[in-house]
């Protein structure tokens, strides 16, 4: 049975690491909340006292952190990746910038360290029911190796090219959700305005040519849809903070290779706006809330 060290178990990382205990791996994990391993604990895994104590001895490493330098701090500033034998897989499934991606790929390979990038899409329900999308980037033979842990933990891989590729792809993908979320949130509110049924409404541009992710499985208007955190005020799923920082990891991508990225820049002004009033740990549908009260 193979040992997988799990190091970050929040909204997502907390249920990917509970598939892998479904799976039969053996997993150790780390976090910095007690509550997060009590609950790995409860479903069959092993807490570990640091990160080091969790990647001795293990097979696998992967790591599920908010943000560049909680990736490049464990890895390289924390000095984890001296603490990982030669040989042993690194899977990084945070979104974060590519050049820090790149930056601890190449610590790994100089070290013996095989690695791959893997950020993430399909939301907090994609990481418990198992249907994630995994973007990978670093070498095919990294990818085929980790295939098999990563079909544990979601159904579409796609190989997006060398190290940072699968960033790059992420933060595309997250700045377009952001963008028809806002949009789709503008079209509710101008149809209930108006005098429609939210539900109505939804259900026709569903399957008209305004359909759209944000529309049919995550719809930013409270009782419209269940099982969606619009319709539990907002509470767990993507933070607003979060889909903040990846619209900043855009932009940022955005000034360095001089590509144009306007509705990425409107949509990431809207976002520091609604986390500046107080929202940041909301659900990132929330932004429904934020149009409603806009002149």
């Amino acid at each position: 049975m193979q040992t997988i060290a799990f190091i970050g178990l929040g909204h997502m990382g907390g249920p990917m690491a509970a598939n892998l205990l479904k799976a039969g791996y053996a997993v150790r994990a780390f976090d910095l909340s007690q509550a997060s391993l009590d609950a790995i604990v409860a479903a069959g895994g092993t807490r570990a006292a640091s990160a080091q104590d969790a990647v001795a001895g293990a097979q696998v490493v992967i790591s599920m952190l908010p943000a560049s330098q909680h990736v490049e701090g464990l890895y390289l500033d924390g000095k984890l990746i001296e603490s990982i034998l030669p040989g042993t897989l690194v899977m990084d499934c945070s979104t974060i910038a590519p050049e820090s991606a790149r930056k601890v790929h190449a610590v790994a390979a100089a070290r013996g360290i095989p690695m791959i990038d893997a950020p993430v899409s399909g939301g907090t329900a994609g990481a418990a029911a198992g249907t994630l999308t995994f973007i990978v980037g670093g070498e095919v033979a990294n990818l085929e190796r980790a295939r098999p842990i990563l079909e544990k933990m979601g159904k579409n891989i796609f190989h997006a090219g060398g190290a940072g590729a699968g960033q790059v792809a992420k933060i595309c993908n997250n700045m377009l959700l952001a963008i028809h979320m806002i949009g789709t949130s503008e079209a509710l509110s101008l149809g209930v305005a108006n005098g429609l049924d939210p539900k109505v409404l939804s259900d026709i541009m569903r399957v008209s040519s305004g359909g759209n992710w944000s529309l049919e499985k995550y719809n930013p208007w409270p009782g419209v849809m269940e099982n969606v955190p619009a319709s539990r005020e907002y509470e767990g799923g993507f933070g607003v903070d979060l889909m903040l920082k990846d619209l900043g990891l855009a932009m940022e991508a955005a000034m360095a290779s001089k590509s144009a990225t306007l509705l990425g820049g409107v949509a990431r002004n809207l976002y520091a706006m609604h986390s500046g009033r107080g929202n940041g740990k909301k659900d990132f549908s929330s932004i429904q809330q934020l149009i409603e009260k806009m002149p």
